[in-house]
């Protein structure tokens, strides 16, 4: 089953590295967080990734193209005309292909232009700025059993501050710290998609997460994975110091692969 990631945003919300690069080539421990995305799947078995590049695109494309150089031992013989020799590697076994899916491409749009990269299978598909510790296996496991055209991991943000019981005289009846019960139950990406999916996508100004996904829900072919553990957006420099701080601390629930 491939792996498609959305990396074609402009990232605003995080200028301060976005202005260099796409949000997704923002590093977490001198790695992107898309790379970490990647071998996260790639733990589980799903080393065939599909890349939907638009802003800065460039940037995507040339860091693949020098990862196999980087992640190995090389000889140059310049008298041999510059001869290079690779000794040994410590490249992935990826199939990474990277799709122009244009600058100002909403998310639909996006995934609509890679059909034709997926074929007629179900596939996967998250954003390229989240990392989790969903269960993949399980994920794609219960996407088989209820037979709909779609899943979503489905993520409990919680809920920052204590709940207040308010009349509408303003009398506090109730005050009790928070609870998990009282966050937000939102869309975390990590999603399974049959092919028919694509149906649902009019062209490039469709956003994934309206229409489609609305009606999907409407029609009874949207189905939710709830994941209770570890789910964290990379979306301000705050996220990126928070997820920066867990790597460097050896706590970050991602990160189950060996070095």
């Amino acid at each position: 089953m491939k792996v498609v990631l959305l990396a074609g945003g402009f990232g605003t919300r995080i200028s301060e590295e976005s202005y260099l690069k796409p949000k997704p080539m923002v590093e977490i421990g001198e790695k992107p967080i898309l790379w970490h995305i990647m071998k996260y799947y790639s733990s589980f078995g799903y080393n065939d990734f599909i890349i939907c590049c638009g802003y800065k695109q460039h940037v995507i494309k040339e860091w693949f193209a020098d990862y196999y150089l980087h992640t190995s031992d090389i000889t140059f013989d310049f008298t041999e005309n510059g001869a290079m020799t690779v000794h040994k590697t410590y490249t992935e076994p990826w199939k990474v292909t990277l799709v122009d899916t244009g600058l100002n491409t909403m998310t639909g749009g996006r995934v609509k232009r890679i059909r034709k990269y997926v074929g007629n299978e179900p596939f996967m598909l998250t954003y390229g700025d989240g990392v989790s510790n969903v269960d993949i296996d399980a994920l794609v496991k219960f996407h088989k059993e209820h037979g709909k055209i779609a899943t979503m991991t489905a993520v409990n943000v919680g809920q920052q501050f204590g709940v207040l019981d308010i009349d509408e005289n303003g009398t506090i009846h109730k005050f009790r710290e928070k609870q998990d019960r009282d966050g937000s139950v939102i869309n975390g990406g990590y999603m399974v998609l049959n092919p028919e999916v694509f149906d649902y996508i009019e062209g490039d100004s469709t956003v994934f997460e309206k229409a489609p996904l609305e009606r999907l829900a409407a029609e009874g072919q949207l189905k939710a994975y709830f994941h209770d553990g570890f789910w964290k957006c990379m979306d301000t420099t705050r996220d990126k110091n928070q997820l920066e701080k867990m790597l460097a601390d050896g706590n970050a629930p991602w990160k189950v692969w060996e070095e």
